[in-house]
């Protein structure tokens, strides 16, 4: 087995680990045997990995995105996890979006224009534009993942 699959099939074990091998049935509708046949380092299991729609049903209900993290990585990307996600998704859609985009963007320039006013920058004003263009960013996620809800 190469050394990738190793590492996939461990994140894979860790992720059902996470969950709970019972509630992971539960989740991905698969059995103990199957679960654990993908993360089993068996030559006969080499090939076998836990379905996209499964990894992204455990990832949902565990503590950390075990799977995902470990693709990343393989990848060379950093991910970064957003601690303001509400308990449930909002209904508002692309119009509220949009609001919350130009509210986003007006607190961003008043900020700047708060910093910039002395013409300097200071490290404690870069660190507020800093926070606010992170918060403009996710408002544009939310839009992008509300506009593919749209289009599916």
């Amino acid at each position: 087995m190469s050394a990738v699959s190793s590492y996939l099939k461990k994140h894979t074990e860790a992720l059902v680990k996470d969950v709970g091998v019972e509630q992971a049935c539960v989740l991905t509708g698969k059995s103990k045997a199957t679960l654990g046949r993908y993360y089993s380092d068996h030559a006969e299991h080499s090939e076998r990995f836990m379905p996209i729609d499964a990894v992204a049903a455990l990832e949902e209900a565990s503590s950390y995105p075990h799977v995902t993290s470990a693709l990343a990585e393989l990848k060379g990307i950093t991910l970064a996890m957003d601690e303001r996600r509400p308990n449930r998704p909002s209904g508002g859609g692309v119009n509220s979006d949009v609001i919350a985009l130009s509210q986003r963007f007006a607190l961003l320039m008043a900020e700047y224009q708060q910093s910039i006013e002395d013409g300097v920058i200071t490290a404690n004003e870069a660190k507020r534009l800093l926070k606010e263009t992170l918060a403009l960013q996710q408002v544009l996620l939310d839009m992008k993942l509300h506009l593919e809800e749209e289009t599916a």
